[in-house]
């Protein structure tokens, strides 16, 4: 294993999750590095096109690079292309957000977003990641995976709100319902104000590809009804794998 890569990318994803511009004592102080390692280090990825740095004060910020090596992957996905237009019709349905997530370890990445029309929404951001226990797409996609798979994470779910499900035999129940039900919930899960509903999206083979959700104020979402917006979602999400080239009857004869 290459130790000099290994710290390159440890300060790079650091500086790419700082919201402001990152210094060497300070990145120094937060990681495993000397400092003369950390400034070495910026130098090298400065050099590479992958962080600028402001020579007023001079601290790093991440560039486009990596934003331009990610879409071109992205870019690559029939998913994201082939969702699209189910998803500006779904958000002008229930006037909230739409996100489509893919599923990363133990987090969701967001890889497109149709913003809600209300002047109150959630936020999020193409690209970013949430913790896939604690929202609506990521419990979806959870639901489906291996029966192993789920009873090892069960023990292992942090929480981040007061509503967490962290209780294993409950995270198990609830992965159950999923399945049954063809949708998730997210009730304050991950942020407290924020409600969420998904189901997943599958491919020709019937395999999972992704989910589709929306998510948005509690307030607004409980008083139009979790039921009325898992239709819509569950639709929307059905909709998409047909033009993917799922069929349910064929998919059980494969």
């Amino acid at each position: 294993m290459d130790s000099t890569l290994l710290k390159g990318l440890t300060v790079l994803e650091r500086v790419a999750s700082s919201d402001e511009p990152r210094g060497v004592t300070e990145l120094a102080e937060e990681l495993p590095l000397t400092k003369s390692n950390v400034h070495r280090i910026l130098k090298t990825l400065e050099a590479a096109g992958y962080l600028a740095r402001d020579e007023a004060t001079r601290r790093y910020t991440l560039t486009l690079k990596l934003w331009e090596l990610g879409s071109g992957v992205v870019s690559r996905m029939d998913l994201r292309v082939e969702a699209a237009p189910y998803m500006k019709r779904l958000s002008e349905l229930t006037k909230e957000s739409v996100h489509l997530s893919l599923l990363d370890g133990n987090d969701v990445i967001y890889i497109d977003k149709v913003d809600s029309s209300e002047p109150v929404q959630a936020y999020s951001h193409v690209g970013g990641r949430a913790p896939a226990h604690c929202v609506a797409t990521g419990k979806a996609l959870l639901a489906w995976q291996p029966a192993s798979d789920l009873e090892q994470r069960s023990t292992h779910l942090r929480a981040f709100s007061e509503r967490t499900l962290v209780d294993p035999m409950r995270f198990l129940a609830e992965m159950e319902q999923i399945r049954k039900q063809g949708f998730a919930v997210n009730l304050g899960e991950w942020r407290e104000s924020v409600w969420g509903i998904a189901a997943v999206i599958r491919g020709a083979r019937g395999t999972v590809v992704g989910a589709i959700g929306i998510s948005g104020p509690h307030f607004r979402i409980k008083e139009r009804g979790v039921d009325t917006y898992a239709g819509a979602v569950m639709a929307t999400a059905a909709d998409i794998s047909a033009r993917l080239g799922y069929h349910e009857h064929l998919a059980a004869k494969a």
